[in-house]
């Protein structure tokens, strides 16, 4: 039982790392040294398939000053697993964002029965000046896991 609970975290290790490799290598345009693309890039993979997941919609929310969520941005992703200009740079305004994942929607099209009904990511942009944002998401039907790319958005 050992074993395979280790095999599973090395599985999942190598995807996050692949994912990662994903994210840093994908062609973009330069200015200045970084991505000028857009603000927000989301890319989600299958863990289970170990290929993009695609077809997955998802909302992006930013938090008022007194705590409410409003809904900024829709989108889906394609079938790379990927989704770009979300959100403009004079929208992406500094301050906490949530992106809700329809997790459930895409598991069932797959033929399981998912544990999470959404996946959701919340973060603080620009606390540390502006910066272009690439979140990742590693998806199985029972867990996920979710790392962010940041660079310094072009001047």
């Amino acid at each position: 039982m050992q074993l395979c609970s280790n095999m599973a975290k090395a599985v999942i290790c190598v995807l996050l790392a692949s994912l990662f490799a994903c994210c840093r290598s994908a062609p973009v345009a330069i200015h200045g040294g970084s991505d000028v693309i857009c603000p927000l890039t989301v890319k989600i993979l299958d863990a289970v398939k170990g290929t993009p997941a695609g077809n997955i919609a998802l909302d992006v929310y930013r938090q008022d000053q007194g705590g409410t969520w409003e809904k900024i941005a829709s989108g889906k992703v394609d079938m790379m697993g990927e989704v770009h200009n979300l959100i403009t740079e004079e929208e992406f305004t500094p301050g906490v964002y949530r992106v809700e994942f329809d997790t459930k929607a895409y598991w069932k099209a797959e033929g399981r029965t998912p544990f999470h009904q959404v996946a959701d990511v919340v973060f603080e942009a620009h606390a540390e000046g502006h910066h272009h944002y690439t979140l990742a998401l590693l998806l199985s039907p029972f867990s996920y896991t979710t790392t962010a790319v940041v660079v310094k958005a072009h001047e």
